[in-house]
């Protein structure tokens, strides 16, 4: 997974806690964890294409959330930013080299079958794409809050004072 799920993942929870009435722009949002702001805004843009985000352009434009946290996977940010592709692709390199095609004693059957190795990555990759469906940013909000409960108000202090 790349850095930019990180990114977006920090973005969403800092428009959650900058309250509904308030755009952030993508260089605001960059400059408080020290970030390129370009880059953050294609993250920020891939929110948005995916209805996570709502952008309003102009100087007092910015990047809002679109529904509550509560209403946003993990999943919903990792798919934004990553895409809907799995994450691991088989190559069928059983079928490659000396050790391709029907082996003496082998069933040709057990040649076409799905790899095993694809098999298992994509049993690994469903529990893993289940377990980011299940949990929702409010709950990443408020274990956030947990562990600094100063994080909010020290945000938006920062952003009334800019």
């Amino acid at each position: 997974m790349s850095e930019g799920v990180e990114w977006a993942l920090h973005s969403c929870v800092n428009l959650a806690w900058s309250g509904p009435e308030r755009a952030v722009s993508a260089a605001r949002l960059a400059a408080w964890h020290d970030l390129p702001a370009a880059y953050l805004n294609k993250q920020l843009q891939a929110l948005a294409r995916a209805g996570i985000l709502t952008s309003a352009p102009g100087p007092r434009g910015g990047f809002r959330l679109a529904r509550p946290l509560a209403a946003i996977s993990l999943m919903d940010v990792v798919a934004a930013v990553e895409g809907p592709e799995e994450a691991f692709r088989c190559a069928e390199i059983r079928q490659q080299g000396p050790g391709a095609g029907p082996a003496a004693g082998r069933d040709a059957d057990a040649d076409a079958a799905e790899c095993a190795v694809a098999h298992a990555m994509a049993r690994a990759e469903l529990a893993w794409r289940r377990a980011l469906a299940a949990q929702d940013l409010d709950e990443i909000r408020q274990q956030a809050e947990r562990q600094a409960p100063e994080a909010p108000q020290r945000l938006r202090a920062w952003l009334a004072a800019q």
